[in-house]
């Protein structure tokens, strides 16, 4: 079998040039790169695929710098919506949530519906009937103003 490897992608949009300064761009690369590691690391101590990809889009809501999470773009009403699906390769077992509010990471509760919802896909205010697992911190949406 091959090495495993993680690859992140840091959120849809565009940034012009003239706004990537060369500081800026030191940040991203900085960012994606620990997260990466971060979930190399997983890998190489054991994690399975699915935690240390579920560890390593955490760590991406987890940093302003990405469309994702804490760094989400405002909707149409200035509010934010999110979205987030973690899938289990081997098992073909999926989980998803989208239109989210006030959730700090969205894919802990992507991994939640996954692991114990008889349903692939909560939308809203249907994540609800999920019980709070340690570590899905719900956040005001003041949290998202970066």
């Amino acid at each position: 079998m091959g090495k495993a490897v993680i690859a992140i992608h840091g959120g849809a949009g565009a940034i012009s040039r003239a706004q990537m300064t060369p500081e800026r761009e030191r940040e991203y690369v900085a960012a994606l790169s620990t997260i990466v590691e971060s979930g190399q690391k997983m890998l190489a101590a054991g994690a399975s695929a699915l935690d240390a990809v579920t560890e390593a889009v955490r760590l991406l809501e987890e940093c302003p710098l990405f469309n994702a999470g804490m760094g989400a773009v405002f909707t149409r009403d200035q509010t934010h919506e999110l979205d987030a699906c973690v899938m289990d390769g081997y098992s073909l077992q999926a989980g998803a949530v989208a239109g989210v509010k006030h959730l700090r990471n969205p894919v802990l509760a992507a991994r939640l519906v996954l692991e114990k919802s008889p349903h692939v896909l909560l939308i809203g205010e249907g994540r609800k009937i999920l019980p709070s697992p340690t570590g899905w911190r719900a956040c005001i949406t003041i949290s998202f103003h970066s």
